[in-house]
């Protein structure tokens, strides 16, 4: 059952409320904005995509449109960072970390300044745009950067919650945006808190964690409470904070029930699984299974019919668990 601590939408099973990521990312950084006066903003020519006109049109003067130059974006962040301002840079995650990798590397983690990069669009259910536009690599990325700060938010209400959490730290962050509307699970009372991870569900005699990050969040509490009506017991964690990792609660569950699956809207190798399993192959090898695309690329469809063939929505994460457990 869904975790009463963590004040989760009761209503979530029923008729969730649906809003895109992006929206609380732009929420979050109008908020920041009025909180704090160093708080500027650049957009690589998608301000009304990334939802980065809440802010443009309450700050103009602390909004700089850049225009198709992610390169350049990077770089121009690194230097307002320098002269002490709290930069956030938005595109889709396809371009930026995509396109820029090199310039947030160097300018960026290199010279360890608070730049925010915000990579919207991320994952497979783009959808309609197509395997050019779809950022399926870029947790392996970011994660890889020292000093990267990485975070996933499942739903709006966490993404700008995870928005004024990164404008509070002197570090690089980078927050990864979906573009669909998703189910809003967590509330305002739903806690959040860099470098933690939260339980979110729960049934009786538990056999298998599964690790779930950003939208997948969703797809794998559907599949848990199939799984809990069939007599099969999970306990789901929700990760939004992929770097720095909660390793000890992560070491804490798979001594509790012995068998570990990841899901990830991106590639099975080098992304959110793989960081779990460095965890787990060190101090606790357990059998797992890491969900995830499996070294393709994407390609144009409706995101539920791409999820469904790249199996990971909630009946593949099901059929995965049963697998997993009887081994």
């Amino acid at each position: 059952m869904l975790n009463g601590e963590l004040f989760l939408d009761e209503n979530f099973f029923k008729e969730p409320k649906q809003e895109a990521l992006r929206m609380g990312f732009g929420q979050g950084l109008l908020e920041a904005g009025k909180k704090d006066a160093r708080v500027v903003a650049a957009c690589a020519d998608l301000t009304g995509s990334t939802k980065m006109d809440l802010f443009r049109d309450e700050f103009p003067d602390r909004f700089f449109e850049v225009g198709i130059t992610e390169q350049h974006m990077a770089a121009f962040a690194s230097g307002l960072a320098a002269m002490g301002k709290i930069p956030f840079v938005s595109s889709y995650a396809m371009f930026s970390p995509g396109r820029n990798w090199e310039q947030i590397r160097t300018t960026v983690c290199y010279n360890d300044v608070p730049v925010k990069i915000v990579g919207s669009h991320a994952g497979i259910s783009v959808g309609p745009d197509g395997g050019t536009h779809q950022a399926i690599e870029d947790i392996a990325l970011m994660r890889i950067l020292p000093r990267m700060i990485v975070l996933a938010p499942m739903d709006s209400v966490e993404a700008k919650k995870a928005t004024l959490e990164a404008a509070k730290i002197d570090a690089p962050v980078y927050i990864r945006l979906a573009r669909e509307n998703t189910p809003v699970i967590s509330t305002e009372k739903t806690p959040f808190k860099i470098g933690e991870l939260y339980e979110i569900w729960r049934s009786e005699s538990p056999k298998l964690t599964i690790f779930a990050t950003g939208t997948s969040v969703y797809q794998a509490l559907r599949a848990a409470k199939e799984l809990d009506d069939n007599g099969v017991g999970t306990i789901v964690v929700s990760v939004p904070s992929i770097k720095p990792l909660d390793k000890e609660s992560v070491l804490m569950y798979a001594h509790e029930t012995e068998k570990v699956l990841t899901v990830e809207n991106h590639q099975a190798a080098g992304g959110f699984g793989s960081a779990i399993a460095e965890v787990l192959v060190e101090e606790k090898p357990v059998p797992m299974k890491i969900m995830g695309v499996k070294d393709k690329f994407g390609q144009s469809g409706k995101p539920e019919e791409l999820l469904e063939y790249y199996e990971l929505d909630a009946p593949a994460i099901v059929r995965a668990s049963e697998e997993l457990i009887k081994r």
